[in-house]
């Protein structure tokens, strides 16, 4: 395998691992005993840092998870950064009010399918997400 093809797999390896950590967090509305911080940094990690102490203070937590459809849409080995354009869908992925276990109705107009935009790069050895944009497209 090239080194592009090789390095565009283990980005997508990567962000795959980035969203079943932050699954586990938000399941449990806390990033503490999730890998989150071995596939995420930066503004990504401070992103999903922020979310669950969101949901943790309004008493919820997610359950189910989102699917996705990610694909590396540019890769640059010389500046050690990826670009990765993905569609989810969170359709399946309920906030939970923790105390009655009543799913919470998504928000009028909410998206449960979206584009969405994540920014690589490779530290050392490691791929990292270190930004990811939702975009109020669908896809």
């Amino acid at each position: 395998m090239d080194p592009a093809s090789a390095s565009k797999a283990t980005v997508l390896k990567v962000y795959a691992h980035y969203w079943s950590e932050q699954v586990k967090a938000y399941a449990k509305a806390d990033t503490k005993g999730t890998d989150l911080r071995k596939y995420a940094t930066k503004e990504a990690l401070g992103r999903s840092i922020a979310d669950a102490l969101s949901l943790k203070q309004g008493g919820n937590v997610m359950r189910g998870a989102p699917t996705s459809d990610a694909k590396v849409t540019s890769l640059d080995l010389d500046k050690k950064t990826a670009v990765i354009r993905d569609c989810l869908d969170v359709s399946r992925w309920e906030t939970v009010d923790q105390k009655s276990g009543k799913v919470l109705p998504f928000g009028d107009g909410a998206l449960t399918r979206y584009e969405s935009i994540a920014t690589a790069e490779k530290w050392g050895a490691q791929w990292l997400i270190t930004k990811v944009e939702p975009r109020e497209t669908g896809c």
